[in-house]
């Protein structure tokens, strides 16, 4: 079943902290239930987003690995 994204963040080419900056400001422009998906390329974001998800409350609901090395994570707003 594919997921309706509310909103893409392109992250590709900016590396840690910046992803997860900008991922935490998104997220607060979101309402209840709505989806982000973010793409990028920094490693350190595969261990960092699941754990920020943990924290915040939202929900992961698919990680997948793309071309290029660029990532793609579904979260969706608790």
């Amino acid at each position: 079943m594919e997921t309706n994204v509310d909103q893409t963040l392109d992250c590709k080419g900016l590396s840690c902290p910046m992803p997860m900056m900008k991922l935490a400001k998104a997220m607060k422009g979101l309402k209840s239930g709505q989806v982000l998906e973010m793409i990028g390329t920094d490693p350190g974001t595969n261990s960092d987003l699941p754990k920020w998800c943990e924290k915040s409350g939202n929900t992961l609901i698919e990680k997948k690995e793309l071309d290029g090395g660029v990532t793609s994570f579904i979260i969706q707003k608790k």
